[in-house]
């Protein structure tokens, strides 16, 4: 590493953002039941299982609020359709309750398929990783004592900004993350709305947005497809100027590209709503 304060310190704050975009590849890459070991994973199991025996409950009192509800008088019960009606979507929803867990595994993994032939363009977050090139790095060195004093101001506040948007980065990511635990562990109470007619909008509502989080997956790893092809595009710097102008045009242009990244990270919910109505 250099010897430089000013690229010591934008070196700095490019390894602090590739090691964000390595952690964010093996969560997007790893299951909830292989995360840490797994450990998080029996809770949430634990948690599900435990709120079953009150979901069962849910729907039987979702059962009758239906059955009271959906019939002017109990005469409507000597047509054999309706009993079977009724029997039928008792039966469903006991059974998406007590199977919800394998339910919510398997549309994971349909959405984890979605996101393997995604991330099948990159094989890591190599080409995704930023680097201060060389030509910045001896242009900074070669400007002398007087002249670096402004370039401390410009990269003290240019890795700042990398560094919170790191930040936010991998928490928008890990959120994303827990998002599934949570879903997971409370599914019981929303799957045991589709015992009634009038409630079952619930449990549709639950599903599509449990779906819409787990294709957020999928909108990251686009996300670092867009921000690796900014990264490997030419650096462009203002030819004429002081050294300090090219600089600060340097850190501005991947300043810039991280934004980008970053944006479409945070609103990954929002456009799996807007794209899948979800």
């Amino acid at each position: 590493m250099s010897n430089n304060w000013i690229v010591e310190n934008l070196v700095n704050a490019f390894e602090t953002w590739n090691q964000k975009l390595a952690e964010i590849w093996q969560l997007i890459s790893t299951g909830p039941a292989e995360f840490k070991g797994g450990a998080v994973w029996a809770t949430i199991v634990a948690i599900n299982g435990g709120l079953k025996a009150f979901g069962y409950a849910l729907v039987v009192l979702f059962f009758a609020m239906s059955i009271f509800k959906s019939t002017a008088n109990f005469q409507d019960f000597k047509r054999p359709e309706t009993v079977w009606r009724f029997f039928i979507r008792f039966l469903a929803a006991k059974t998406v309750v007590g199977y919800g867990l394998e339910i919510m595994t398997t549309l994971f993994s349909v959405c984890m398929g979605i996101i393997s032939t995604a991330a099948g363009h990159i094989s890591d977050m190599t080409s995704a990783t930023v680097s201060l090139p060389q030509e910045i790095a001896d242009e900074i060195e070669s400007i002398g004592f007087l002249a670096s004093i402004p370039l401390w101001l410009v990269t003290l506040l240019g890795s700042l900004f990398i560094t919170v948007l790191s930040f936010i980065l991998i928490l928008t990511v890990y959120s994303r993350f827990f998002r599934l635990y949570m879903y997971t562990a409370l599914a019981p109470v929303p799957l045991s709305t589709f015992a009634g007619e009038l409630t079952s909008s619930t449990g549709k509502a639950f599903i599509k947005s449990y779906l819409g989080v787990c294709l957020e997956g999928a909108v990251i790893v686009l996300a670092c497809l867009i921000f690796s092809a900014f990264s490997s595009s030419p650096v462009t710097v203002i030819g004429t100027g002081s050294a300090v102008t090219r600089v600060w045009s340097y850190v501005a242009e991947v300043v810039f590209n991280m934004l980008v990244m970053v944006g479409i990270v945070k609103g990954a919910d929002r456009i799996v709503k807007e794209m899948m109505g979800l």
